[in-house]
């Protein structure tokens, strides 16, 4: 059989199963059975496809992603993340769209290591954009730091989903997380300027209101008491990795241990606390492991058939030079973005878009932090990117898909400009991986 009919059998029994609604892991997993009863003789078939999944799964590598997911869990439902929101609140007085702010800095430092976009978009929505409406800020601003938030958490370590990505992509997970955090310092600069710019422009899209006043001691008591050791754990984590102290595996496991020993000195660490926080990231880290199962041997099985080699020697054949295939990649992504999840979306274009990366010459760090940037787009390209329904979901009645979409558009513009830069100068995504090795 020619490359490209197993190819087609293979994406799409994929995503037909997906588009009647079976669990992504699943429908890869029943896809490489088929696969292997056609292509690869039956009952070996089988086996071989089996051992090849419980190999991808005893990676050490994927160590990381349980332990970050802890790390996130533990800070969601001891209550520290809740302590960190009302100090920051507290400290930007009456600064106009502090919520807007709060959002920003608590979203950026907690979604992270949740390892959902989605669950972040649902948490920070039903939590902040009630109180903001309610404050009088305008339904945009509301909700568009929200939508933001998410491309900051999937780049800014400790990120599960960057781990996810360079194990599905096989490239080094360290210099992925690693080389999140430049840029990811930049877009949360920029989002920044753009809410500042969007209380001076239009003042009455964040009305300033009488913020409840902290004198300067209880000030340096919230910054010393209730930021400083939230961030720092964060910080320990990304800071041990970079300067080569700690692998991933490590530097996570000693971040899931600091934030549970934090809990317990705050004595906010209860049974009840613990046993959610296990459970919630045991369940993420279930449905991570059953994907990259199904990612591992599904990507076997298009190199069996020829498809991966095909893939990549058809889009060769087109003669683009490696800006115009990263082009053609990004808007593919972007596409698959309008009704796909982000895991979906890595499982479909991993094993063909990380050998033509390397095939073209692409730093896989670089390129790794490209695609991450523009699943997040994905997720939120109107009229069908999830994270918009997610929002509609959580935001008050009478809010309409129109106002989703103008809400999250200056967003999704900083991240676009933010992947030009990076693009167009690349030490901004690898020199701090290169400096740490």
């Amino acid at each position: 059989m020619e490359w490209y009919w197993a190819a087609a059998i293979l994406f799409g029994c994929g995503v037909g199963f997906m588009m009647l609604g079976i669990p992504v892991a699943i429908s890869f997993f029943a896809t490489n059975l088929i696969a292997a009863l056609i292509f690869m003789g039956g009952e070996r078939g089988l086996w071989q496809i089996i051992n090849n999944g419980f190999g991808a799964m005893t990676n050490f590598a994927l160590v990381p992603i349980p332990m970050f997911l802890l790390m996130g869990e533990f800070f969601y439902h001891t209550g520290l993340a809740t302590r960190f929101f009302n100090a920051v609140d507290k400290l930007m007085g009456n600064v106009p769209g502090r919520l807007a702010y709060v959002t920003l800095i608590g979203g950026t430092a907690f979604a992270g290591p949740a390892g959902s976009s989605m669950g972040a978009c649902a948490l920070l929505g039903s939590l902040m954009v009630p109180e903001m409406m309610k404050r009088g800020y305008n339904k945009y601003l509301s909700m568009g730091p929200i939508m933001g938030v998410g491309g900051l958490a999937v780049i800014i370590p400790p990120s599960a989903l960057t781990v996810l990505l360079a194990t599905l992509g096989q490239t080094d997970v360290g210099d992925l997380l690693i080389a999140g955090v430049i840029p990811g310092l930049v877009l949360a600069l920029m989002y920044g300027v753009l809410i500042w710019g969007w209380t001076i422009y239009d003042p009455s899209a964040a009305p300033q209101y009488a913020a409840e006043k902290a004198s300067t001691r209880e000030k340096w008591r919230l910054i010393m008491v209730d930021v400083v050791p939230m961030v720092g754990v964060i910080v320990f984590s990304v800071v041990i990795m970079i300067v080569g102290w700690a692998t991933p595996t490590e530097a996570a496991a000693l971040g899931a241990l600091s934030v549970l020993l934090l809990a317990a000195a705050y004595r906010l660490l209860s049974w009840e606390a613990f046993k959610k926080s296990v459970d919630g990231a045991l369940r993420v880290t279930v449905m991570s492991f059953l994907v990259i199962f199904g990612s591992a041997t599904f990507a076997q099985v298009l190199a069996f058939t020829g498809s991966s080699s095909g893939l990549v020697s058809y889009f060769l054949a087109f003669d683009l030079t490696p800006m115009g295939m990263l082009m053609i990649m990004i808007g593919i992504i972007l596409f698959l973005g309008c009704f796909m999840d982000q895991l979906s979306m890595m499982m479909l274009t991993a094993p063909i878009f990380f050998p033509l990366a390397k095939t073209l010459g692409f730093d896989l760090a670089w390129f790794g932090l490209i695609m991450l940037l523009a699943l997040e787009i994905g997720y939120t390209t109107p009229p069908f990117g999830l994270l918009l329904f997610v929002m509609k979901g959580v935001a008050p009645p009478g809010t309409t898909m129109r106002d989703v979409y103008l809400a999250g558009a200056p967003f999704i513009a900083c991240v676009m400009l933010l992947i030009a830069m990076i693009i167009a100068f690349p030490p901004l995504a690898t020199w701090l991986p290169r400096f740490s090795h």
